[in-house]
């Protein structure tokens, strides 16, 4: 518990602007203050000399596209993987997703129960131009734009299964992996708080400064279901001063179904929970709090859900996020509940005559340029 409440406290502060910093205790102002800004400067080191123009990069058979972003925190990276997995795969080109997975996973478990049904790859590791040649030499692979003009004379077809060949490469959270180079640079923004604070990170979110959207081909402002249209026109304003020339999107999370823990590749319509009493229990920020905390208060947890039932005499269900139980489902198993988990997708909302549609012509416009060939 110690280690979770200094994460908390660091994360905090690294939410804290300037301008509230004199009404932090004085411990914080004298000490950890300091201490974080030095650690900031240093840890900033690697950013710039991955960024070297004399470091070598890998380069991959087929078009990579990397998802990335400027912050820490929830910016859709993955949710925005997804999308373009299915979408690839709707087009008939099997998507390789590169991933790191870090943090036990998350990520990659949820991705590969999502992407299932469909013949999206996916390769975990560090090194993600090794793993990415290891898999092609796997799998095979075949030109992307092949299937671009299929789909422009009316005769595209879906990539058939998981041995399909591969015609793309997504780097989940790929921003900062410049080893491999990319044919496409995509970059979300949190459309609630797109830069905090504007220090580095472990003083504030920031892994790199606001300059280096000028490598951005597309910028994503995610959440901005969430967000007033004044402060969605000022994230804009902000990316076009970086001296980028990018087009920017505007995307949201939406429910899109539930399944139970028991049976995670079912799909269950939101209307089941039509009459039932919902016990929401989450914490996405904090997943080692919440596994404690489930743990700890499993009997909590079933004697709240037996109150309701008796308040309500309705059925009583328990939903999670779906990040939240990729932690630990083995726990959420345990509580002897109907245990059930949100599902929810990325969708590109139709704002400023850019939608879906203007998104996936970007990507294909660019794939078609950078490979050099000629459309019909």
């Amino acid at each position: 518990m110690a280690t979770e409440k200094a994460r908390q406290l660091l994360a905090r502060l690294a939410a804290t602007p300037d301008a509230a910093v004199p009404n932090l205790p004085f411990l914080h102002r004298a000490l950890l203050l300091p201490l974080l800004s030095a650690a900031s400067a240093l840890l900033r080191l690697p950013v710039i000399l991955s960024s070297s123009p004399l470091r070598s990069r890998r380069t991959l058979p087929v078009p990579v596209i990397s998802v990335g972003n400027l912050t820490w925190g929830g910016n859709g990276k993955t949710p925005m993987v997804d999308f373009l997995a299915r979408r690839f795969h709707s087009m008939g080109i099997s998507p390789l997703i590169l991933t790191r997975g870090y943090a036990g996973g998350d990520e990659s478990k949820m991705l590969r129960r999502r992407l299932a049904d469909t013949s999206t790859k996916i390769g975990v590791g560090a090194n993600r131009a090794a793993v990415g040649s290891s898999m092609l030499q796997k799998y095979g692979h075949v030109d992307p734009c092949d299937a671009f003009r299929r789909e422009k004379l009316g005769c595209n077809r879906v990539a058939s299964g998981k041995s399909a060949k591969i015609g793309v490469a997504i780097l989940d959270d790929g921003m900062q992996h410049r080893s491999l180079l990319r044919d496409v640079e995509i970059v979300m923004v949190n459309g609630l708080t797109p830069w905090g604070n504007t220090h580095f990170i472990p003083r504030g979110p920031m892994r790199e400064p606001l300059s280096a959207l000028t490598r951005a081909d597309i910028v994503v402002i995610h959440h901005a279901d969430l967000a007033c249209e004044a402060q969605l026109e000022t994230i804009a304003r902000t990316v076009q001063d970086s001296g980028t020339t990018c087009s920017v999107f505007f995307s949201k999370l939406a429910p899109s179904h539930i399944f139970e823990v028991h049976q995670p590749l079912q799909k269950i319509s939101l209307n089941v929970l039509g009459g039932m009493i919902v016990l929401c229990v989450s914490a996405i920020g904090c997943p080692d709090a919440f596994i404690h905390t489930v743990r700890e208060d499993l009997e909590l947890i079933q004697e709240r859900v037996r109150q309701l039932v008796d308040q309500h005499n309705k059925e009583t269900v328990v939903l999670v996020t779906e990040k939240d139980y990729d932690r630990d489902p083995d726990v959420l198993r345990m509580l002897g509940v109907k245990v059930w988990v949100l599902s929810s997708s990325l969708q590109i909302m139709a704002l400023k005559e850019q939608g879906e549609d203007e998104l996936l012509r970007k990507l294909k416009d660019i794939i078609t340029a950078t490979r050099h060939v000629v459309q019909p």
